[in-house]
């Protein structure tokens, strides 16, 4: 069936393929996050232990958000490692690195993240897709956010 949502298909495959590599990029920062939250040692334990959840809580409810704006734009949604892994542009961690190379690796994942986002503007403001501009805008907000916070933990 077509698709007639004010946005030509054009614009919307291009608009779901910088969301594909948008959801890469969430679902492997979650997953590093979540390693990290199991595996985070020394004497910020429970801050970090803490603080890695809540972070990967938030993108586990965000690669949905981000999947379902992709369905909604008549194209599927990567569902694989493979995928992921062909689309994300953060490396993987071999290893469990120390607290705090866990936070600067985690500082470069969020902002590697709101690069990515900012990266499918140009497509989305061409297209007048307000609804992934909305989406774009608060998961930009929200990293950049957790970068800083992040960042914080480093400060002397």
């Amino acid at each position: 069936m077509n698709i007639d949502i004010g946005i030509n298909e054009k614009h919307r495959a291009e608009i779901a393929n910088g969301l594909a590599r948008l959801l890469a990029d969430s679902y492997t920062l979650y997953l590093k996050t979540h390693n990290f939250h199991w595996n985070v040692k020394g004497p910020m334990f429970q801050t970090l232990h803490l603080m890695f959840e809540t972070q990967y809580t938030e993108l586990a409810l965000a690669v949905d958000l981000i999947a379902e704006r992709i369905r909604a734009l008549g194209f599927p949604a990567p569902g694989t490692y493979s995928e992921f892994a062909r689309l994300t542009s953060i490396p993987e961690t071999p290893g469990v690195p120390k607290a705090e190379e866990m936070i600067k690796l985690l500082i470069e994942g969020q902002e590697a993240v709101v690069r990515t986002a900012r990266s499918v503007f140009p497509v989305v403001e061409q297209a007048n897709d307000e609804a992934t501009a909305d989406l774009l805008t608060q998961r930009m907000q929200l990293h950049e956010k957790t970068a800083w916070m992040l960042r914080s933990l480093l400060e002397q």
